[in-house]
């Protein structure tokens, strides 16, 4: 019965596997239909893939600005990127997400090591964190240059097809079309972007916003020459070549030198931001370290000394760390940022009480002060509003005068600790105890504790007293009148310390001096912004020059339109142009004269002078025409000013970068051995000359 039921299965398996054969070949006979394949070839067409990063980076953007931390970082990022990719909002989501998923795979790994390195170290993981901060912030930065930088590249690639297109087809619209197919590249969407502006019904007022979005000036410049040829026409020099081929080739050599500068300063600063916050990984080993091999800094170390010392050391890697990025900060996208999100100081003033405090302190509109932080604030080339910039003051002086007095209570804390839980010994030079030394030391610190809780808050206690309760107790019943004198003159010590450890009013007074210091230190900041802005006041005379060079040939240019391309394209001069262009209606020559009068550098004013003479006297193009004849002078000179003014930022950088390791190995290790050490010896001697002497 069992070989009929193992036959009859046997045969219904192999009539299964021939109807599947049967099958098999029907299908594919209706597969080679022509209509069967059409629709297979759209299915194709149009079928994703079961695994797709873009989809992935989609869904993790919509994560990401769900969780309040992450979410910071992904506006912040938005902004840079959707400069770049203008108008593309799947792209800039991807890169937002891409970037900073490539920067949480490096953190959140690097996070749990930390913690389970550091979990019994309280203050060693909440450095290592900070770190953590710090690196994210470099590494987002760092990833967005990239891009930045990209484009910037592409642009010379761009430029050169342009030039090929433009000799076939003789027409600037059409010539940027034909390059722009390329949807792969960043570039070619700002492409696509300046020929939707050319063929618009108002091309001089979508110009004016595409002059508001676009990532950097040289495709401003670009737009604004291809807009002027269009509309005035191509002339030929006296050589016979484009005037705006020409151009294109200036806007090429402007590019080609600021991406020499950009990575010479990249070179200059690559690491510059990490060696000035890895300082605050050294701390705790620099710590074990001198402890483990010198027992006698412990009483530095695990003291209020030691904690003085961190928490400057946490300082100073913060402020550098932050000046390091303001010295380095090249990125043309960080300029041309608006300040369209809602950001925290925005928020925060909304609120009723906050506001009054703000308007309370700020300094009322029309006064001196408030013009006089209306003009800092410009000549930082900062988009923070002036109340934006109170908040800031206030927000940072409330917190340091808090942290101050968090900082105050916590060395008082550790100090009573230290008394408390440290072996009393006395200390070798080199060094540790050995386990048996360390037990005596610790019952000997145990008995002594005994006796601190006793007389703990009795500021009035007496050696002698101390000597009488210790002579009744349990441990010292045995010990000698020497012994109970020697240790009661050491607990006398420690219970001075004990009762000396409470928070005092010169302390307080020091928490409002550093709450002040907070308070005034967005005002330093932007300061050092404007003096580091300042080494770039040659670097944009000489833009100026170039774009004069552009303009002064092609016909219908007037002094005014140049007045407002330079308005368009200042950083540093852009307050006094804007002006001078306000004022050219009521008078062209007397407008000049009050912007030369409002600018120091030199070389501005010679091109002050000159459009002043462009104005009544000679045509543009005469008043210039040094500018032409000495080209390749102004060229060389360009690259000379780039080589010093990436020498100075070099040398600041690396005198700001290196500070926090110079201090942490002289101030935290070099001069507490060599203080304590020398007071360990003169203490030892000390003992030795009395010892001699009762001998």
């Amino acid at each position: 019965m069992s070989n009929d039921i193992m036959l009859y299965g046997l045969l219904g398996v192999a009539g299964l596997f021939l109807m599947v054969i049967i099958a098999y070949i029907v299908i594919m006979k209706r597969m080679n239909h022509s209509d069967v394949k059409q629709a297979m070839a759209l299915k194709a067409g149009v079928e994703t893939k079961s695994f797709s990063a873009d989809i992935l980076y989609q869904k993790l953007y919509m994560i990401y600005i769900k969780i309040p931390g992450l979410k910071r970082y992904l506006i912040k990022l938005r902004r840079r990127l959707e400069i770049i990719n203008i108008e593309d909002e799947y792209i800039t989501r991807k890169q937002s997400a891409k970037i900073l998923t490539n920067a949480l795979l490096i953190i959140i790994p690097l996070t749990f090591v930390i913690i389970m390195f550091a979990k019994n170290n309280t203050l060693l993981m909440s450095i290592l964190l900070i770190f953590e901060i710090f690196m994210i912030e470099t590494i987002i930065g760092g990833m967005v240059d990239k891009i930045d930088n990209k484009l910037l590249k592409q642009q010379i690639d761009f430029f050169s097809e342009i030039r090929h297109a433009y000799h076939e087809c003789n027409m600037v619209e059409e010539a940027i079309y034909q390059v722009s197919q390329d949807d792969e590249l960043e570039v070619s969407r700002q492409a696509d972007k300046i020929y939707e502006v050319l063929i618009s019904d108002d091309p001089e007022a979508e110009l004016e916003k595409y002059y508001d979005i676009a990532p950097n000036s040289y495709l401003k410049e670009f737009a604004g020459i291809s807009y002027l040829t269009r509309e005035f026409g191509d002339r030929k020099d006296q050589n016979g070549a484009s005037l705006y081929l020409k151009n294109l080739n200036n806007i090429t050599q402007e590019m080609q030198i600021e991406i020499l500068k950009r990575d010479k300063l990249d070179y200059v600063f690559q690491s510059l931001s990490v060696i000035a916050a890895v300082p605050m990984l050294f701390i705790e080993p620099v710590k074990n370290w001198a402890v483990s091999q010198f027992s006698f800094t412990s009483q530095f170390y695990d003291g209020k000394g030691g904690l003085i010392v961190q928490t400057l050391l946490l300082i100073l890697t913060f402020v550098c760390y932050v000046l390091i990025r303001k010295v380095k900060d090249n990125s043309s996208t960080n300029a041309n940022m608006k300040n369209t999100e809602n950001p925290w100081q925005a928020k925060l003033y909304r609120n009723k009480l906050v506001k009054k405090l703000v308007n309370f302190i700020m300094p009322k509109r029309g006064t001196k002060d408030h013009r006089k932080i209306t003009r800092l604030l410009k000549d930082a080339a900062s988009k923070a509003k002036i109340e934006w910039l109170y908040v800031n003051r206030i927000v940072l002086a409330v917190a340091t005068c808090l942290i101050s007095i968090f900082v105050f209570y916590q060395l008082h804390r550790i100090s009573v600790q230290y008394i408390y839980e440290q072996p009393t010994t006395d200390y070798n030079l080199l060094g540790q105890m050995s386990e048996t030394d360390e037990k005596k030391a610790m019952r000997t610190t145990q008995a002594h504790n005994y006796f601190l809780n006793m007389f703990k808050g009795k500021t009035d206690t007496t050696q002698k007293q101390l000597e009488n309760a210790m002579r009744y107790s349990k441990y010292y019943e045995t010990a000698t009148d020497d012994e109970i004198t020697t240790n009661a003159e050491t607990i006398m010590t420690k219970l001075k310390v004990v009762n000396g450890e409470y928070f005092q009013w010169f302390e307080m007074l020091l928490s409002l001096v550093f709450a002040f210091l907070g308070y005034m230190a967005p005002i330093w900041i932007l300061m050092f912004q404007i003096r580091m802005r300042q080494l770039d006041m040659e670097d944009e005379v000489m833009q100026f020059q170039t774009i004069i060079l552009m303009l002064m040939k092609i016909e219908r240019v007037n002094v005014e339109i140049i007045l407002e391309w330079l308005e368009r394209y200042a950083n540093i001069f852009k307050e006094p142009i804007t002006k001078c262009v306000n004022n050219y209606e009521a008078g062209a020559w007397e407008a000049l004269e009050e912007l030369k009068n409002d600018v120091s550098y030199m070389q501005l004013i010679r091109i002050i002078e000159s459009l002043q003479a462009a104005v009544e006297k000679i045509p543009i193009k005469d008043a210039f025409d040094e500018l032409d004849t000495e080209r390749a002078y102004y060229q060389e000179k360009r690259k000379e000013s780039n080589e010093r003014l990436i020498s100075r930022k070099g040398r600041i950088g690396k005198l700001i970068g290196f500070a926090p390791m110079v201090c942490l190995f002289v101030g935290y290790l070099i001069v507490p051995l060599v203080v304590i050490g020398m007071l360990s010896m003169t203490s030892a001697f000390d003992a030795m000359s009395q010892a001699s002497k009762a001998m």
